[in-house]
């Protein structure tokens, strides 16, 4: 590119799109770190998206009826904070200024819940893009259950910009062959393929032909060879709106830093500031001036008109609710209910009865029996499995499939992909109006471990049903027997993990979760369990606290023995067993440990009072942070390895997890303290 001025006198769409690219390089200058090259490249699909194509009300993001919009590359993140600054979103210039500094509005990558008008917390790449479909799945289940022929109320879609980066990862490959086999023709992913990476050409790595790989997962493909023609992005964008039958992919020939003689369309443009020269070149070719942060006043006047027609657009849609609050009451309000996360009134009244069930039952089991009786009240309440819901005993038995023509259905068949299943459960709350839940084997917590992080990360009620809890999976062998997952699941901020013991602490571990409003980790056993005689054994609700005592002395205990999951019945054999040793052991069943430290102090010091530091964990999983409660003196029957393909109870038997070893350890620990 030779430096010469770009002819952009009189022409307001490149105007508006030098003015995007110009503040995306700027906030990266001044912030010394970030990403100049996408936005620069991607500011002219931004903007006729934003502009022409979008449906939006900057003076109230959260609309309902908006269409969302996932930035997938988070890194691009100066390209949304500059849209949303110029359309008239609650983003100042000053916050533009302020990228990527402590405490702005403006972080690195987008954060959910933390800027107006960014959907979803994106950045490690492809979660943005399963999100989307997430999305794209609620906004079709919603208006199947709600529309009707005379009142039309869900009627948006679903836009999605991702890179190179985000095609290379195996979530978007899930996520994508699920969204053209279910055919959600109101999702439309821009991909930005400006043929570059972090380590230089793609083609070091990736030589795919994309557009065919999408043609096979059954999408609709539209490329556009020129992704600073704002006409041929508008007209791509038209055929994306007209496709009934297939969700789009339009592949948008781009060159990343864009209007950098120096920079454009290589590597080094990806995630470095440009340079102060270089940015004096990049805007005299651009036409701009060269002052930092400048916006021209007819720019931003024209890209703030985006605020009238938001305005306009939300006013026809609030008329339409209108008309089906009048002639449709009760749905509507069922529909305002689940928008807001309200649970109906008696949503639970069949639980108590769950309880009183006679043992011995799985607690995958009895999830499945308590998923139903909570399905039956809670009309938001949708989900699935990864291709185990006969195992994991997730299917809603009164409803039927969400299928293409039939997505009013609320059994989600997400396939064999973990990943994607657990970016799309996040998504589909994001979006609101349903409540998700998503099955697999524990073991494989591993392979949607980063979409559990990020549900962490933006506090979303989602519910995980992990089945199969530990090596007492049996003859699969140690490739299906957790060990470690317990330890890593619980070393997630903001997760709460609950392993129940019996059909009772499964009842009180569901009821909990319906309420909480941060992600939920059901941790349940494939193998049978008796259940708990309330009253003898304590009272389940208090699973609320975290831990509570289902056996205890008549005096002072000499020693504490704190148990999890099907560990909590050999536990209490064993305390009896201690009777006759002369030991008196109270027995603690903590199914989780995060909602026992929210629990009062005194609370806690009552469980497990200070003065006994006899205490012995017993969990069929990793050691690790057991210290908390075992103390200096206590021990743990944890797992030290992995188990082996044998029947589960052999399995147990072989590594401790038998009624004798409790006591010889409790023998050994009450000796030492």
């Amino acid at each position: 590119m030779t430096n010469q001025t770009a002819d952009t006198t009189g022409n307001i769409d490149e105007r508006c799109i030098n003015t995007i690219r110009t503040l995306s390089i700027d906030g990266v200058q001044k912030a010394n770190s970030g990403h100049p090259g996408a936005p620069m490249g991607l500011a002219p699909a931004a903007y006729v998206l934003w502009t022409r194509a979008m449906q939006h009300n900057p003076e109230n993001p959260d609309w309902f009826n908006r269409d969302r919009f996932v930035l997938s590359g988070g890194h691009a993140s100066m390209l949304i904070y500059s849209m949303l600054h110029l359309t008239g979103y609650d983003l100042s210039l000053d916050d533009l200024k302020n990228f990527r500094q402590a405490g702005s509005k403006t972080p690195g990558h987008p954060e959910y819940g933390h800027t107006p008008g960014v959907e979803t917390t994106t950045g490690p790449l492809g979660q943005g893009f399963a999100n989307a479909v997430g999305m794209a799945m609620a906004e079709r289940h919603l208006a199947a259950v709600y529309n009707k022929p005379d009142c039309e109320v869900i009627d948006h879609y679903t836009y999605v910009m991702c890179g190179d980066g985000d095609m290379m990862e195996g979530i978007t490959a899930e996520a994508a062959s699920l969204a053209g086999h279910l055919a959600l023709s109101r999702l439309t992913c821009i991909y930005d393929d400006n043929q570059i990476s972090i380590e230089g050409s793609t083609d070091i790595a990736f030589t795919e032909d994309v557009g065919q790989r999408f043609s096979a997962y059954k999408w609709h493909v539209v490329k556009v060879a020129d992704g600073n023609d704002p006409e041929a992005i508008h007209k791509a964008l038209n055929a994306a709106r007209a496709e009934k039958e297939r969700p789009t992919l339009i592949m948008l020939r781009t060159q990343i830093a864009y209007g950098s003689p120096n920079k454009q369309g290589t590597a080094d443009a990806h995630g470095a500031p440009l340079g102060e020269e270089e940015i004096r070149l990049t805007k005299k070719y651009l036409g701009m001036p060269d002052k930092p942060f400048y916006i021209p006043e007819e720019a931003l006047a024209h890209m703030r008109a985006c605020v009238e027609a938001g305005k306009s657009a939300e006013a026809e849609w609030v008329s339409r609710l209108s008309a089906f609050e009048e002639k449709y009451p009760e749905e509507a309000e069922r529909l305002k209910g689940a928008i807001n996360r309200a649970l109906p009134q008696g949503w639970d009244a069949d639980l108590d009865d769950l309880r009183r069930i006679e043992g011995p039952v799985a607690t995958r089991a009895a999830s499945g029996k308590v998923l139903n009786a909570i399905a039956a009240n809670v009309s938001a309440l949708i989900g699935g499995s990864a291709d185990l819901a006969p195992s994991n005993k997730t299917y809603i038995d009164a409803s039927h499939d969400f299928q293409k023509g039939a997505y009013d259905g609320r059994n989600i068949h997400f396939g064999v992909r973990e990943h994607a299943m657990g970016s799309i459960m996040s998504g589909m709350v994001l979006h609101k109006g349903v409540r998700s839940y998503g099955g697999t084997f524990f073991v494989f917590t591993d392979y949607l471990r980063p979409a559990i992080r990020l549900a962490c990360l933006m506090k979303l009620p989602v519910i995980y049903v992990f089945t199969h809890d530990s090596i007492a999976v049996g003859e699969d062998g140690p490739t299906h027997q957790p060990v470690e997952h317990l330890a890593a699941l619980r070393s997630i901020p903001g997760m709460t993990v609950i392993r129940p013991a019996d059909m009772s602490e499964t009842v009180e571990a569901w009821r909990l979760a319906m309420q909480m409003e941060t992600p939920v980790a059901l941790i349940l056993s494939r193998q049978k369990l008796p259940v708990l005689k309330e009253g003898t054994h304590g009272n389940p609700a208090d699973l609320a606290q975290g831990a509570y005592i289902v056996a205890d002395t008549d005096g002072i205990p000499d020693m504490v023995l704190i148990a999890t999951g099907a560990e909590v019945h050999i536990t209490l054999e064993a305390a009896e067993k201690l009777k006759s040793e002369g030991v008196a052991a109270r027995v603690v069943s903590m199914p989780s440990w995060e909602l026992f430290e929210a629990a009062p102090r005194e609370y806690r010091d009552r469980i497990l009072p200070s003065g006994i530091t006899a205490r012995i964990a017993v969990e069929a999983g990793s050691d690790m942070g057991w210290q908390r409660y075992t103390g200096q003196n206590g021990l743990t029957i944890t797992m030290t390895g992995y188990g082996a393909s044998a029947p589960g109870g052999t399995n147990m038997e072989q590594n401790g997890f038998t009624v004798d070893n409790i006591v010889k350890t409790a023998l050994k620990v009450t000796k030492v303290s």
